[in-house]
């Protein structure tokens, strides 16, 4: 009975480790990279959807995104007469 309870069960990583995963900032990044995320959900969304609203762009500056599909540049509103 000590056998099978004293024995411990496989361990199995999902990953397999590599060197890449040994440099000592590593631990930084996996310390960081919960704030960062948090940071962007919880404060720079928000702010992007505050100052992206059709009303408020032109007070706050903001410019539609370029179509990533396709190769022309995002130029704005063009003037009267253009």
């Amino acid at each position: 009975m000590i056998a099978v309870v004293g024995t411990p069960a496989s361990a199995e990583a999902h990953d397999a480790y590599d060197d890449s995963q040994s440099h000592p900032l590593r631990l930084v990044a996996y310390l960081l990279n919960p704030v960062g995320f948090a940071t962007e959900w919880l404060i720079m969304r928000p702010i992007h959807f505050a100052v992206s609203q059709p009303q408020l762009e032109r007070v706050f500056g903001h410019t539609p995104h370029e179509d990533p599909f396709s190769y022309d540049p995002y130029r704005g509103e063009e003037p009267e007469g253009y």
